[in-house]
Parts: C-alpha cells; sequence; structure tokens
C-alpha cells in the first residue's frame, strides 16, 4: 500500500533547503527585522507579480483582509458582501471590524460567488463586496465589479487561495480595490510560518494599511491611528522571496496533475472541477464532489490517500455566525457543496504515479459499488 499524504511540505522544503538556510542566515545576520530590505523587496516583486502598483506585507492573510476593508473605508455597522463558502477568516474579518457578513449563493460550477444573486442583497448600509477565489479560481470579476461600481462599493478580493491565478489575462490581486492574500505554508505560495499581503493600484489604500498594520506610525514617537501588530515577519520575507521565483513553475505542475486527474476519473459519478471560461485555474486544492463522500473519503484513507474537506460546514451555519440569523436552507447551493466535496492530494511534487495510484483507488471504489 502507497502512502500519499494530502501535502507533502518536506518535498517541496528539500530542493530549496540550501538557499532558504542562507537566506535566514543572512537575515539574522544583519538583524534588520523590523520591515527590513527583505519585507521591502519581497513588497515590489510580489506587487509586480500580480501587476498592481503596491503591495504591503501584514502577518497573515486574515489580517490582509481585515486591513484592506479598514482602508477602503468600511466602518462598524456597515455590510459587506462575501461567500458563506470560503474559509472562516473572511467573514471573521468583516464580523472584526464590527461590519456585518451578508452572505450570498455560489455558481454551483466555480463555488465562487454568484454574481446574479448580489445586487439583490445590496442596502443602503452596504460599503463593500470580498469575492473569495475559491480553490484557485477567480471569481466572476467584470459582473462584480460592474455591480460594485454601479452602487459604490468596494471590492476586496480575497485571493488566499489563488496565488498567480488569471482572469481574462491578468493576475488575481489587481482586480478589484484591494487584493488579499496569505502565506500560510500550504498555500501555493506559501512560507514556513505565517504571513499575508495587500495588493492595490489605489496609493490611498497602501498608505493606510501600512498604517494599520505598524500601530498606527508615523514617525517612531506619533501615531496617525489606532492599528495593529500586523507587519510581515523579516524572515518569511526573504523565504517567500525564493519561492515566489518558483511559483509559475509549480503552478504550471498543479494544472498539469489537475489534468490528469480529469482524464483518469473521467466517467465516473462524480462532480469534477471546472475551469470557467477567461479563467486560468491554479488549483491549490482540487476538489470532486461526490454523493457517497464520506465513504470515499474513508476508503482512500485505508489505501493510504490523505484527502480532505474544504468546508465540512458553511460560514453562515457556523455557531460563531449565529447571531446574524441564518438557518438551514438559507444558502442552498454552498450548504449542498459542503455535503459532498471532497479534496484530492495536490501539490507540486505529486508523480504521475501518485496521482495514477489516486485515481486507481477511486475507480475501484466505485467498481466496489458497481459504479463504474
Amino acid at each position: 500500500m502507497r502512502n500519499i499524504p494530502f501535502v507533502d511540505l518536506k518535498a517541496g522544503f528539500a530542493p530549496i533547503k540550501a538557499e532558504v538556510m542562507r537566506a535566514i542566515e543572512e537575515t539574522l545576520t544583519g538583524m534588520n527585522l523590523n520591515i527590513g530590505p527583505n519585507c521591502q523587496a519581497f513588497e515590489q516583486e510580489f506587487a509586480a507579480y500580480c501587476g498592481a502598483e503596491y503591495a504591503v506585507g501584514v502577518g497573515s492573510g486574515t489580517e490582509a483582509l481585515q486591513f484592506a476593508l479598514l482602508a477602503a473605508g468600511v466602518k462598524p455597522g456597515d455590510e459587506v458582501i462575501t461567500s458563506p463558502h470560503t474559509f472562516f477568516a473572511t467573514a471573521e474579518a468583516i464580523a472584526c471590524i464590527g461590519a456585518v457578513p451578508v452572505f450570498v449563493d455560489i455558481d454551483p460550477g466555480t463555488y465562487t460567488i454568484d454574481p446574479d444573486l448580489i445586487e439583490a442583497k445590496v442596502t443602503s448600509k452596504t460599503a463593500a463586496v470580498i469575492p473569495v477565489h475559491m480553490y484557485g479560481q477567480c471569481a466572476d470579476m467584470f459582473r462584480i465589479n460592474e455591480i460594485a461600481q454601479k452602487h459604490g462599493l468596494a471590492v476586496i478580493e480575497d485571493a488566499c487561495q489563488a496565488h498567480g491565478a488569471l482572469y481574462q489575462g491578468k493576475k488575481s490581486g489587481a482586480l478589484g480595490s484591494a487584493g488579499c492574500f496569505s502565506f500560510y505554508f500550504t498555500k501555493n505560495l506559501g512560507a514556513y510560518g505565517e504571513g499575508g499581503i495587500v495588493t492595490t493600484n489605489d496609493s490611498a489604500i497602501a498608505e493606510k494599511v501600512r498604517l494599520y498594520r505598524n500601530h498606527g506610525h508615523t514617525s517612531k514617537y506619533e501615531h496617525a491611528v489606532i492599528g495593529y501588530n500586523g507587519r510581515l515577519d523579516e524572515i518569511q520575507a526573504a523565504i517567500l522571496r525564493i519561492r515566489l521565483r518558483l511559483l509559475d513553475e509549480y503552478n504550471s505542475r498543479r494544472r498539469a496533475h489537475a489534468a490528469g486527474y480529469q482524464r483518469m476519473l473521467n466517467g465516473l459519478p462524480l462532480v469534477l472541477p471546472e475551469e470557467a471560461e477567461t479563467r486560468q485555474h491554479v488549483f491549490h486544492l482540487y476538489v470532486i464532489r461526490s454523493a457517497e463522500r464520506d465513504r470515499l473519503m474513508a476508503y482512500l484513507t485505508e489505501k493510504g490517500i490523505g484527502t480532505g474537506i474544504h468546508y465540512r460546514n458553511p460560514v453562515h451555519l457556523q455557531p460563531a455566525m449565529s447571531y446574524l440569523g441564518y438557518t438551514e436552507g438559507s444558502v442552498p447551493v454552498a450548504e449542498k457543496a459542503c455535503a459532498e466535496i471532497l479534496s484530492l492530494p495536490m501539490y507540486p511534487e505529486l508523480s504521475l504515479d501518485d496521482t495514477t495510484y489516486i485515481a486507481e483507488a477511486v475507480r475501484a471504489f466505485y467498481r466496489i459499488q458497481g459504479k463504474a
């Protein structure tokens, strides 16, 4: 029996270990650790990669969302429209600044927010929309921006799963008022710890995020606003500079693995990932849907294959969001998806033997069920 983990961080580290260790040693030798040269250089490099004018490093993707909302002028009591099919941090960031998450159902093919349902949720209190680029695929940004411009709303991309994803030839992070990325270690571009960044073409938003991440500092002894301790760590920035150079290559490998899965799983009673027209998916996750999800997951575990569920419970039904008053059935497409989705192993270092073994195990499960 093979043993294929859901994510193999050690395999990703091994080829760059020597370079990473040198970068860490150089950073500690210089001891310029507070928004130092690596942080500043990485901000410029990542902005250029995304095609954005500015990038401001922060401590996590959650802080990126929170600071971007604040910088865009979202206030306590304002409403922010977003998807219920996302990691909890998307709604958490809205709530933490005193704003109100408003959930709109998803498109069943892309798992991103359904633009057809957004406008009906806009009220006099709506200040922003956070489309989530789910699993590595951008939301329908043209239509979302069109609605936002009509109603004077900020558009904050949650691009935490979409480093390098394309929409109409443009990269995520340069498609709205601001883009928010996480560098959590399992991401397509991951640090070896925590990290995040806000990208934008708006100089005012960039400057405000710089204030919020660093206690509102305008000089050593002056604080213009009440801010936070939310800086990007200098050592993590040094590591991210190395890994950024590899991102496009690694995304290409992910796409190749996904194409292999699509070919080998075709014809089974599954819903396979859909890449929408005008978009390029970077497959942070490879997510299938099965009416027998839990049994399939258990079978794959028996075969030594790691899997995940992203995410089992939609955000609007989380206990922490109960104060908003949503009930089961409020957002039916997302709820149905959460009951059926299963993430298969997806990382650059997978081999063809690995993906073939995984696909054959899925096929074997359905043969046992008499459905393959």
